[in-house]
């Protein structure tokens, strides 16, 4: 386990150091800098509430090309329907606030940190974060949040308080970018994002698309 300086912004070579798990370094900070600097370099931070920082760059990596997006009928309905509004950076921190604090199955805590919040804001405030989100009926439903680097888009979470709300507001947003992002790096698997059409590629396959210029 290689430990980070909190003053010093560097990283292993992930492709050089690489691990079982995927799991390359510890500690550092959460400086809007050092996470800029990691998710450039395809690393990014993951931890339970009280550990030291963690920080990842697994391999294989699950993600999303936007071509091979998978729509299902139903959903089809949804998004045409008009049962959603979607919008984007309308209300970055509250976002991340919900995906924060929404329940998870199997999950007791959260890593995103009041710490964490605070450096996204700021990488919000530079046009290096985004937020999408989706409305009914004046009230926010769901949404997702997350970095982007050159031609890919790399998302953090989502939340729904509704059914169907992150889906739908993440499918609208794969639709509407399909030419602006190579890649939508989902990170880590699950069964929601594979429904959709996530994959799994190796990591000199992603790091080559997220050095790249589209």
């Amino acid at each position: 386990m290689i430990h980070l300086h909190p003053n010093e912004i560097a990283f292993p070579d992930p492709q050089l150091y690489k691990t079982v798990n995927g799991l390359i370094a510890c500690g550092g900070d959460l400086s809007p800098k050092r996470i800029w600097f990691a998710y450039q370099n395809g690393i990014f931070p993951w931890f339970n509430p009280g550990e030291e920082i963690l920080w990842w760059f697994p391999d294989p990596r699950f993600v999303l090309f936007p071509e091979k997006v998978k729509i299902s009928k139903s959903m089809s309905k949804i998004l045409k329907s008009g049962q959603f509004t979607f919008t984007k950076n309308k209300c970055f921190r509250e976002v991340m606030e919900n995906c924060k604090t929404i329940a998870r199955a199997e999950q007791n805590g959260t890593w995103i940190s009041d710490e964490l919040v605070e450096s996204f804001l700021k990488l919000h405030q530079s046009g290096k974060a985004m937020s999408f989100e989706a409305w009914q009926n004046n009230e926010l439903v769901g949404g997702f949040y997350g970095i982007e680097v050159g031609s890919v888009f790399c998302g953090e979470s989502m939340f729904a308080k509704v059914s169907n709300a992150s889906k739908a507001v993440f499918l609208n947003f794969v639709l509407e970018n399909k030419e602006k992002y190579s890649l939508i790096d989902c990170q880590i698997h699950s069964e929601h994002l594979e429904s959709l059409g996530a994959e799994m590629i190796f990591s000199d396959e992603y790091l080559k698309l997220l050095k790249s210029k589209k």
